[in-house]
């Protein structure tokens, strides 16, 4: 009966196109440090405030973005003490000089923390979209959080699975 099951199941990955290949888990952190921003704050008192920023940084950790150089594109739309929406891409430049394209978006949440300070909670997730080199036709997905690393640095951290290209 196994037998049988392992042949279904390689004649039915064999029909639908799918390849074989494994998915590659992954899990990077890069702390990113600001290079450009601009940011509208809202004059209303609503505590509104949208961040178009440029951070940088190295990917540290497993899987096949790891070691190489982060840039982040994003647009953080937030209400201090309240929540928000942040996302954009990442461009992961590998040191074969190959990119590496990544769409994330995250749910900025504030609760109650310590001495009644507010603690924003960052979480979502990222999508490999697009990439060249060793990094083209991969496709991936996983989970996202973004935590301080200082005032002005975010440490993304980034895990789930990468499947090569087929």
């Amino acid at each position: 009966m196994k037998k049988i099951v392992a042949i279904l199941g390689f004649a039915f990955a064999l029909m639908s196109g799918s390849s074989l290949l494994q998915a590659a888990e992954m899990k990077i952190e890069a702390v990113l440090s600001p290079k450009q921003q601009m940011k509208l704050d809202f004059a209303d008192g609503s505590k509104h405030f949208v961040l178009l920023v440029r951070r940088e940084g190295v990917a540290t950790g497993t899987g096949p973005l790891a070691g190489a150089s982060v840039t982040e594109y994003g647009m953080h739309d937030i209400i201090r003490g309240v929540g928000g929406d942040p996302r954009g891409y990442l461009e992961i430049t590998g040191t074969n000089r190959d990119k590496a394209y990544i769409k994330w978006q995250v749910r900025a949440v504030f609760v109650p923390g310590p001495n009644k300070k507010p603690k924003l909670l960052d979480n979502g997730f990222w999508e490999l979209v697009g990439g060249t080199g060793s990094f083209k036709g991969m496709k991936g997905a996983g989970t996202l959080h973004i935590k301080p690393a200082s005032k002005t640095d975010r440490r993304f951290i980034l895990s789930g699975e990468i499947v090569p290209a087929s």
